[in-house]
């Protein structure tokens, strides 16, 4: 019988931007495992059939991202896949794809900073879920309304952070003119009680009028500064160090002649 098969424990759901990963242990040794997908009203998905693993991406087989879904990893021996008897298995926590895939980084397109005005352009994360056409469904197309962005934005080298609200894909704020700005976009969902907040994207600084003493900072600037002062110094007193050496030479060479001659 296979009632003395271990079960998984530590089933965990891992989804970003719709892309779900279900994890668990042990590693199995001596059977394999089944994964089997049940939702409420969808019928029972099959995924990873007999593996030696302990992870399995069950993304195409949550299709229906407002479903709950529950898994099952069954424990199995390869020759009792087709026995009426039901092996053990273990059950999962409920997972809703729609309310609790994390949403990814947004990427910056562009961004400019001209006079008092910063534009941002960003583009939404993909989904591994496709159109009819083939293409690729953005996390927009899923969440459409419900789905915000924030612009955080604050001037280079300041603590002060601001930020800004929108649901179109590029920001335009007022900043002071000629002095650089970084910043960084985050999608939300305000709906949520949890994972509101997605990834961060990565944070992009402007570079108007930026000054070497804004890019090194002062100790650079007085390095720079003694320098420069040592080498004009160099190049106006060696020559009049080389010019009396080259006298005093002169003025030897004519004395020792002199005490020759006398001679």
């Amino acid at each position: 019988g296979n009632d003395g098969l271990p079960t998984a424990v530590n089933i965990t759901w891992s989804s970003i931007n719709f892309k779900t990963i279900l994890q668990w242990q042990p590693k199995p040794s001596g059977y394999f495992y089944t994964v089997e997908i049940h939702g409420r009203t969808s019928d029972v998905k099959r995924k990873c059939i007999l593996t030696s693993e302990t992870e399995c991406d069950v993304t195409d087989a949550l299709r229906n991202v407002k479903e709950t879904y529950t898994a099952h990893i069954l424990s199995v021996k390869p020759v009792e896949m087709d026995d009426f008897e039901e092996p053990p298995f273990a059950v999962s926590e409920k997972f809703t794809p729609y309310s609790q895939t994390v949403l990814g980084k947004p990427e910056i397109k562009d961004y400019s900073q001209k006079g008092s005005k910063l534009n941002v352009v960003f583009k939404d994360p993909l989904t591994p879920y496709r159109f009819p056409n083939g293409s690729f469904q953005s996390i927009q197309d899923i969440f459409q309304h419900d789905l915000e962005y924030k612009l955080y934005y604050w001037k280079d080298q300041s603590s002060g952070k601001k930020d800004v609200t929108t649901k179109s894909r590029n920001f335009e704020v007022s900043v002071d003119s000629g002095k650089n700005y970084c910043f960084y976009v985050q999608g939300i969902i305000p709906s949520r009680r949890e994972n509101r907040n997605g990834q961060e994207s990565t944070v992009l600084c402007t570079s108007v009028g930026r000054s070497i003493v804004d890019e090194y900072g002062t100790e650079v600037f007085i390095i720079l500064a003694v320098i420069a002062v040592v080498v004009i110094t160099l190049a106006i007193v060696l020559p009049v160090v080389l010019c009396k050496r080259k006298k005093a030479k002169r003025a030897r060479a004519v004395r020792e002649k002199e005490l020759l001659n006398g001679v």
